[in-house]
């Protein structure tokens, strides 16, 4: 809540309230690699119904897949997904927190989307070092109109 405070002519303040609506702001796109094969995992022997799901970001996911298992700094993977450091930071602690409680206490693990998760590669990925510059690879715009033919 916001204040604001006038005085008149004769000297009194009129003291106004109000509130300002806020709308957060968008998250930016974070571009990961897309998942092969089966996306929830579980406790052998004991039925998904009786088992609490938790639910992994394909963000989280791509941030830990990046920094422990390809072994790149935080600045490398941020570049790479299109982030700030301390977002990828964030996401490492948030994603290896929910990993572990999943194995620790016998849950299920789901890896689930967002909006804000492109599953492309980045506009201008894919053709290489001495691929074509300056244009989009096929698929990577959201206009078909722009594609290369």
């Amino acid at each position: 809540m916001h204040t604001e405070c006038k005085r008149t002519a004769l000297g009194l303040a009129i003291v106004t309230a109000y509130t300002r609506s806020t709308v957060p702001r968008q998250k930016k796109l974070r571009y990961c690699r897309g998942i092969d094969g089966f996306n929830l995992y579980k406790p052998s022997g004991i039925p998904l119904s009786q088992l609490e799901i938790v639910e992994l970001g394909l963000d989280e996911l791509e941030a830990m897949r990046l920094c422990d298992l390809e072994g790149k700094q935080q600045e490398e993977a941020a570049e790479q997904m299109g982030i700030s450091r301390g977002t990828i930071q964030r996401l490492l602690q948030s994603g290896r927190r929910k990993l572990l409680t999943s194995i620790t206490e016998g849950q299920a693990l789901s890896f689930e989307d967002a909006d804000h998760v492109c599953i492309s590669p980045r506009p201008g990925w894919g053709r290489g070092r001495h691929g074509r510059r300056g244009r989009p690879v096929r698929g990577t715009s959201a206009d078909p109109d722009t594609w290369e033919r």
